[in-house]
């Protein structure tokens, strides 16, 4: 079951989580490299155009001379070409740099859910996960490129005007720069607000994804329930709080940047007036007056730039928040070291020295427990020998799908052990397991592509005439002859194009492919109608024919072939035995064999 509850971040400003994220940026060392070197020249030039209007007032409109001034003009025209061409470049480099870092956090965040545990995708919304691997990556790559540019343009500006200023006439600079102390507590005062406020907003734009997210794949069901207009003010409440967060954190934005650009105003103005007592006294320069009132200017809008990253960073710090809490997520189910040292890595395990699988697994005082402290089994026991076929009947919430769970290793047990062919599976690499499981769900998954490619799934490269083989040892060849373009027919979204019982049988196909010794079938015929069960429990006895598989049923008649039946009650095995013997112990499993017998029977009759 999804637990709808996203992380809560409470942290300050974290300098460190900013460093873990450089690690992205490590593949464009280069170019960042390159693109610090083209701010730098920015900015170096920015500094140069008020000196060149001080040297121009001061040598030709204070002078009223003209002498000098075509090679002046020359050097001015070629510093804006240089600048020209410098935007030019930041902007490319910079967008590359965007958009690699952005498709390398995607590429390693994808990486990262195809390795957690399957615990992981039981408490976290699929929405969230879209909203941090779409709008959260987007927003922290466009920081990160873009945040940069400013940066390094910014204090580059900063320290060459200082720099220029205090040559030229100390005191006056110390004089204009004198409101930088209140800027930076201003700044360390708005941060804080800034931050929390943008938390929200993330947070809440996760809820927002996952609403659309569920408001989509249950759009049939909201349609059939008349539930439009429920759906439409519960989102209306997300949307609402979206809408909240989003103001609070545009109104200290608002009052944070105005008052940055009000103190850098009075530096300027600190240096118009004591600048112009100096022109009046004659111990200034009229040129360096002017200079100084530029640069007054040019100062404090690399500031405004800084708060504006500054807040920017706030905002994209809870999406890095989010997206390395996931990135940094630790699968539940992995190799130890042990197996690592003897069989190598999960990329790169060495698979010819596995054992092969034949099939025996053994339940030995095997306890298990959600993280949630939910006890499903205690001491549980159980031999199955290789080539069985073990069907498991219970309520719902018995304990059947987490024995299942725990044969295939999707989970771990809490204590005891679960034996492969006598091997403590732990002791094994996952893929060893894993690699010789199939699997059917009960609502089969098909990818977007063709039927081809749906089979081919399950071993990529495998060839037309497995492909083929596989299909007509699951009874699904015929039907796929049938379509326009048979095996390259597109399934569509989901496997849309096609009944639940040809996705179905296409999952059965695919599942088989790999040629597993152990096979799981999770209701694998409770959704389908009787004639295309019929074909189906046909392709089950030649799938299974050999193999140690396990049968989760809900249609009992579905499973009377089974070699041994389990009633799972309260994750303990109550009864067990052939479906026959079962029948003639006439206890739960013939009271509930009987009672669905019957329910079969009068829909018949009603039918006919």
């Amino acid at each position: 079951m999804t637990i709808n509850q996203e992380q809560e971040y409470s942290k300050k400003f974290d300098l460190g989580l900013w460093v873990k994220l450089l690690k992205y940026t490590v593949p464009y060392k280069k170019l960042m490299i390159k693109l610090g070197f083209v701010m730098i020249c920015v900015a170096g030039i920015d500094v140069i155009f008020p000196l060149m209007t001080k040297y121009a007032i001061d040598h030709f409109a204070v002078t009223q001379s003209l002498e000098g001034l075509k090679y002046f003009a020359m050097g001015y025209a070629a510093l804006i070409v240089v600048q020209a061409v410098n935007v030019y470049l930041l902007i490319a480099i910079a967008g590359k740099i965007d958009m690699g870092i952005c498709y390398d956090i995607r590429k390693h965040g994808f990486n990262k859910l195809q390795e957690l545990s399957f615990s992981y995708y039981d408490k976290t919304a699929v929405g969230w996960l879209m909203a941090r691997m779409t709008s959260d990556t987007s927003r922290l790559a466009d920081t990160i490129a873009w945040g940069m540019v400013d940066f390094v343009w910014g204090i580059t500006m900063m320290i060459g005007i200082a720099g220029v200023m205090l040559v030229i006439n100390w005191k006056l600079a110390l004089l204009s720069l004198a409101v930088m102390p209140i800027v930076a507590l201003l700044s360390l005062y708005f941060q804080q607000k800034i931050l929390k406020a943008y938390r929200c907003v993330r947070k809440t734009n996760s809820k927002i994804t996952g609403a659309f997210n569920e408001g989509i794949t249950g759009a049939k069901t909201t349609k059939t329930l008349v539930r439009e207009e429920k759906n439409l003010d519960e989102f209306k409440q997300l949307t609402n709080e979206m809408y909240s967060s989003s103001v609070q954190a545009a109104i200290f934005s608002s009052i944070y940047l105005p008052l940055v650009l009000t103190l850098g105003s009075i530096g300027t103005a600190v240096a118009l007036w004591f600048g112009g007592k100096g022109v009046l006294l004659q111990t200034l320069s009229y040129g360096t007056l002017v200079l100084f009132v530029q640069y007054t200017i040019q100062f404090f809008e690399p500031v405004r730039e800084l708060a504006r990253i500054f807040a920017e960073l706030q905002s994209a710090q809870a999406s890095a928040e989010r997206i390395l809490s996931m990135v940094e997520t630790e699968p539940e189910i992995t190799d130890s070291q042990e197996v690592i040292d003897k069989y190598g890595k999960p990329s790169s395990s060495q698979k010819e020295i596995w054992h092969p699988i034949i099939g025996n697994i053994s339940f030995n005082n095997v306890s298990f427990a959600y993280k949630d402290g939910e006890q499903v089994l205690e001491d549980f026991n159980l031999e199955v020998k290789a080539g069985e076929t073990i069907a498991l009947v219970g309520e719902t919430g018995s304990g059947k799908s987490t024995i299942v769970n725990l044969a295939c290793r999707f989970y771990e047990p809490t204590s005891g052990q679960v034996l492969i062919d006598g091997i403590d599976y732990t002791k094994m690499p996952i893929a060893w397991l894993q690699s010789n499981l199939g699997y059917v769900l009960q609502t089969p998954h098909l990818f977007s592509g063709t039927i081809k490619d749906n089979i081919k799934y399950g071993k990529l490269d495998a060839t037309d005439e497995e492909i083929i083989y596989a299909a007509k040892l699951v009874n699904a060849h015929e039907f796929i002859n049938k379509l326009e373009n048979d095996y390259d027919s597109e399934v569509g979204e989901g496997g849309n194009r096609l009944s639940t019982g040809e996705k179905q049988l296409i999952s059965f196909a695919r599942a088989i492919l790999a040629n597993p010794r152990i096979f799981v079938l999770d209701e694998a015929t409770s959704s389908i109608d009787t004639e295309t069960e019929h074909i189906i429990q046909e392709a089950i006895h030649t799938v299974l024919a050999g193999r140690t598989s396990f049968i989760i049923a809900h249609r009992l008649s579905t499973i009377r072939s089974a070699d041994r039946i389990l009633v799972i009650r309260n994750g303990k095995i109550t009864e067990q035995g052939s479906h026959r013997q079962l029948m003639k112990q006439k206890e739960y499993y013939y009271r509930l064999y009987t009672n669905q017998f019957m329910e079969e029977q009068e829909l018949q009759l009603l039918k006919a």
